[in-house]
């Protein structure tokens, strides 16, 4: 059992950020939501763990634990009653760091209007995931890959400066 709470200890101070980027993805930029889902993740890879059979690496399999999780989640949500999203405040021009912010709030909203596996596919990109593995995870071949997260960034350009326009 120590080498299982070593292992564990191991993979969460590796992993939890990125579970976390991928989690804020799925819940539209919302930290606390993001932070609960990361660690209802964590909790199922604890869960997971003693069954790990070493078919992909830890990060492929954290990565298929975390969207599985996420599109859980997803599902509940949309049982419950929807909130329209929030009018972006502002941006500050003359503040670098709620520049900075407010882009990636605009980014994450963004997102957040993609479909469930657009969603996902991005936020590996975002978080620098080969080509190569990401197909891998997602069932495709890596150039059905490419075309598709083409079509997503055009897709995400436009959400973005209509997001822009509406809080300009």
């Amino acid at each position: 059992m120590d080498k299982l709470n070593h292992t564990f200890e191991n993979l969460h101070n590796q992993y939890f950020s990125m579970v976390l980027h991928l989690c804020r993805g799925f819940m539209k930029g919302d930290r606390e939501l993001a932070h609960d889902l990361a660690q209802d993740v964590f909790i199922n890879v604890w869960n997971a763990l003693p069954g790990y059979r070493a078919e992909a690496s830890y990060k492929t399999w954290i990565y298929r634990i975390t969207v599985n999780t996420c599109l859980l989640q997803i599902r509940k949500e949309k049982n419950k009653i929807k909130v329209p999203l929030e009018t972006a405040t502002h941006i500050i021009e003359t503040d670098t760091a709620a520049h900075t912010q407010e882009n990636e709030n605009i980014l994450y909203r963004a997102i957040g209007q993609l479909d469930e596996v657009d969603r996902l596919m991005m936020m590996m990109v975002l978080d620098e995931i080969e080509y190569e593995e990401i197909a891998r995870i997602m069932g495709v071949t890596e150039n059905n890959l490419r075309v598709k997260i083409h079509r997503i960034k055009t897709k995400l350009k436009t959400l973005i400066e209509d997001e822009r326009r509406r809080t300009g």
